[in-house]
């Protein structure tokens, strides 16, 4: 026994004397074997792709690859469902309101985009850190190709939206027009073959760089062409057909749900199509990401590499009766697909945690080994992917996770009003009021009465020692402060006698009439009389016969009829056109006002029976009353604004003929806009609330003058529409039915959303900018068919309210990641009602992929 245990301690001896490297010893295998420490990083990012309608169980390649290999996020969504406003939070990892971008027009890639923001994303630190940056695909709906963004080693960018043949791309800054021929021209084939050539040429030449790629598709978004070997894919494609589809009209929810009604027959069989095509689209995306990973593997870096998979938002197709589109706050338009596989990731799971489009760039930080700056709002999913393995065999339960379960849905913006006067204020002297007051009042130009010329301001100290400013009025000051307006004053409004100064040879004596009054006593005209004199404009059945014949200027009167002329008794009441007709003016039975309406003499309306048959043509007629009404609206305001531009370019010459000015008006025209309040900064405001009318004003013209051009009838205020027809889609399968309008949205659909997902609740609580209020639990109404906020208590709303007030001015992921206290213990919506008493339809899922027959028959990857 001695003998052997002496045997035993020479041979441990001896292999611990063995020469190995103490380095190569005390060093890990992970280590050994990996060529590099920091991981490749690779997002896939498609564009308008739902989870609701089954769009992902036409890609089996990819749940191949991602879902089988890596984890899946069941809760995934987006906090804007717009290209634009998401794909800037991604970038950025920042809510709407804290980077600006609201809509696909307002602030996309724009200056100040590209000022404030576009240097702050997730590319620009990689790139600063060693990662080789790569973007390929759409960027931003608004991205002109003028420049590459900061970041990006290499850059290839789609410009403007999204297009499937006949775009032009910035590479590295230089524009490359594409035609239409495939494959060379086809985006996604194209984008693909370009990134896989940069990761090879880059391990050839810096193997021990890790890379970081974007790609960007442009699928499924329109115009869904496909690539022709999909043309005939999917015969029988009807997953978008879930409960809430052609559900209308909702009278219980906001304004354009309670608009749109139930879809006509060429609408559901758009959707049909719809749904096909963009199937089709995606099937070239499962073939990217199959080659992706073959590329991995060949190259030995799919063990290095993490692959992320997500949609920009999601979309409907059909549901609660809107054709097409996204940008609503519901399911469809804001779940989104999420996977994410790499080292360390455990494979073939579904994570339930929540997770958005704002963690993106916090994730891919932290996989980088950054740690996540404090401006941005989302935060890294790295320690959600660790898998809960015990720390020793005594312990026994898990530590619980702590992760937010409430997120901001927003779309749109406050007013401009609103983010004008929040600008300004940020620009001003933040001292007290009286102090700032006080310390103007210590210059001598507001300490001497108002006697001086010019002088607009003065201080006077009340009886208890405060200074305060009061605006002269006197003769000797300001003149009632006209110089102090911002705009000059109608010139017509005084009358001055001649002085010395001004070259004018004319009396004023001879020109004034004596029994005129003086002007700052009473005006020309009593407000009655004015009152009396608009009265007539507002006679619709007077207005009627003057349009149309009995106008003076009008000179299409048949047989050669002229106005009636007054007689030399008659005075000029009997003439005013409120009277009885005259001698030979034929006064017309009816007013034909639109094609199917006409004013009768007795001025009531009367309109063909064909209005008053069914609704929808009711509908259209009112309709196309609202888009006239608006039209002659702008043109009566530009009209005004022509009208006051002239007022004020009159040019001050000497007319004896008409009034006398004094020579001092031109001075007091220099004042302009110079005479406001001393420390109140109204001049740059007006200038720039001014640029902002301005160029709403040009872009509605503009809108409005390309209708007219288009002959476009489909159009309607305040409704954002769309027409199609069979000149469409250039790529097989082709439409065929014909032209068609459709609206999918509203100008007044912005919204502040409160979605909570946690042990307890699952529920949506949205705030318009209209003031409706909607609130759906998803427990017991997963498709969000009622709105339940009349069964809410006060109490239950207003802590709803105050925790969406939170989320809408939340900073930094230390505000913008809110977690219900207690878990199930205590929350502050355990006394909301649960709807026992409601009525609930009763509403089944759908059924998987497997269960659906032949629409997914003969597709596996």
């Amino acid at each position: 026994m001695a003998s052997r245990l002496l045997l035993l301690l020479f041979v441990s001896a001896t292999l611990g004397h063995a020469h190995f490297p103490s380095g190569q010893r005390l060093k890990p295998r992970l280590q050994r074997d990996r060529r590099n420490i920091r991981p490749n990083i690779i997002l896939i990012l498609t564009d308008d792709q739902d989870q609701e309608l089954g769009s992902m169980q036409a890609m089996n390649k990819t749940r191949r690859i991602m879902e089988e290999g890596g984890t899946s996020f069941s809760n995934a969504f987006v906090t804007t469902p717009m290209c634009c406003p998401s794909r800037s939070s991604m970038l950025t990892g920042k809510y709407v309101h804290n980077h600006n971008t609201y809509t696909n027009n307002e602030n996309c890639s724009s200056p100040s985009w590209q000022r404030q923001h576009e240097p702050r994303s997730f590319g620009v630190y990689l790139n600063n850190t060693g990662y080789r940056t790569a973007f390929f695909g759409k960027y931003l709906n608004e991205y002109n190709g003028s420049y590459v963004p900061p970041g990006w080693r290499e850059w290839l960018g789609l410009v403007k939206n999204s297009r499937f043949y006949n775009y032009t791309l910035s590479r590295n800054g230089v524009r490359e027009k594409h035609g239409a021929q495939y494959p060379q021209d086809y985006f996604t084939d194209l984008i693909t073959s370009e990134s896989i050539r940069y990761f090879r040429s880059s391990k050839r030449l810096y193997p021990h760089r890790p890379v970081m790629m974007v790609l960007s598709h442009a699928a499924p978004h329109g115009p869904e062409d496909s690539a022709p070997q999909y043309s005939t894919a999917f015969p029988n494609a009807s997953q978008h057909i879930t409960p809430s589809y052609n559900y209308a009209p909702n009278q219980d929810k906001h304004w354009i749900m309670r608009y749109t009604g139930p879809m006509r027959p060429v609408h559901m069989e758009f959707t049909n199509m719809l749904q096909r095509k963009r199937l089709q689209t995606l099937l070239s995306v499962d073939d990217s990401v199959e080659q992706l990973y073959n590329m991995l593997v060949e190259t030995g870096e799919v063990e290095n590499t993490y692959i992320i998979y997500t949609s920009d938002h999601g979309y409907h197709i059909g549901q609660f009766g809107l054709v097409k589109g996204k940008s609503m706050p519901y399911e469809f338009d804001i779940r989104v697909p999420f996977f994410i596989r790499g080292p360390n990731v455990e494979r073939g799971t579904i994570n339930p945690h929540m997770v958005l489009n704002i963690d993106l760039a916090p994730t891919i930080l932290d996989i980088a080994g950054l740690d996540t700056p404090a401006d941005m709002d989302g935060k890294s999913i790295l320690s959600l992917l660790e898998t809960d393995k015990p720390a020793n065999r005594f312990q026994v339960t898990k530590k619980q996770k702590v992760w937010r379960d409430s997120f901001l849905v927003e779309r749109g913006k406050l007013l401009h009003q609103l983010v004008e006067r929040k600008e300004v204020s940020q620009e001003e002297n933040f001292l007290p009021k009286y102090q700032r007051v006080k310390d103007l009042c210590q210059r001598a130009e507001y300490q001497t009465p108002c006697q001086q010329s010019g002088q607009k301001w003065r201080c006077v100290e009340d009886a208890t020692g405060k200074f305060r400013l009061f605006k002269c009025k006197q003769e000797g000051g300001g003149t009632k402060g006209v110089a102090s307006r911002q705009r000059p004053m109608s010139v017509k409004s005084q009358l001055y006698r001649r002085d010395a100064n001004v070259g004018c040879d004319c009396d004023p004596r001879d020109l004034q009439p004596p029994n005129l009054r003086p002007f700052n006593k009473k005006p020309f005209f009593f407000k009655k009389k004015v009152k009396a004199m608009k009265s007539y404009s507002r006679n619709r059945y007077s207005r009627s016969v003057a349009m149309a014949n009995s106008y003076p200027g009008n000179h299409s009167l048949g047989g050669g009829a002229k106005w009636p002329r007054p007689t030399g008794n008659s005075s000029e009441d009997e003439f005013s056109g409120m009277g009885g007709a005259t001698e030979g003016m034929a006064i017309p039975t009816s007013h034909k006002v639109t094609h199917r309406c006409s004013i009768l003499p007795n001025t009531t309306v009367k309109c063909d029976t064909g209005v008053y048959q069914t609704l929808q043509a009711w509908k259209d007629h009112k309709l196309h009353i609202d888009h006239e009404i608006e039209t002659l609206q702008t043109k009566i305001k530009n009209l005004k604004e022509v009208r006051g531009h002239l007022k004020k370019a009159r040019p001050l010459e000497c007319d004896c003929n008409k009034y006398l000015y004094k020579y001092k008006l031109k001075n007091k025209l220099r004042y302009r806009g110079v005479g406001g309040h001393p420390f109140r900064k109204g001049g740059a405001r007006d200038k720039k609330a001014w640029l902002l009318k301005e160029q709403k004003r040009r872009k509605k013209m503009r809108k409005i003058i390309k209708r007219i051009r288009n002959n476009d009838t489909c159009s309607m205020p305040g409704l954002t529409c769309f027409t199609h027809d069979n000149q469409h889609w250039h790529t097989a399968p082709y439409w065929t039915l014909g032209s068609f309008c459709a609206c999918t949205s509203a100008n007044n659909n912005t919204y502040w959303c409160l979605r909570t997902i946690n042990e307890t609740h699952n529920f949506l609580f949205c705030e318009f900018a209209t003031g409706f209020l909607e609130f759906f639990d998803l427990n017991m109404d997963p498709y969000q068919l009622m709105n339940a906020v009349s069964s809410l208590d006060q109490t239950v709303l207003h802590q709803l309210h105050v925790q969406l007030m939170e989320l809408r001015g939340c900073r930094g992921h230390k505000q913008c990641n809110p977690r219900t206290q207690g878990g199930r213990d205590h929350s502050s919506f355990d006394d909301y009602r649960m709807f026992e008493k409601r009525k609930w339809p009763r509403i089944k899922k759908p059924s998987s992929s497997r269960t659906l027959g032949p629409i997914w028959d003969g597709w596996k990857g």
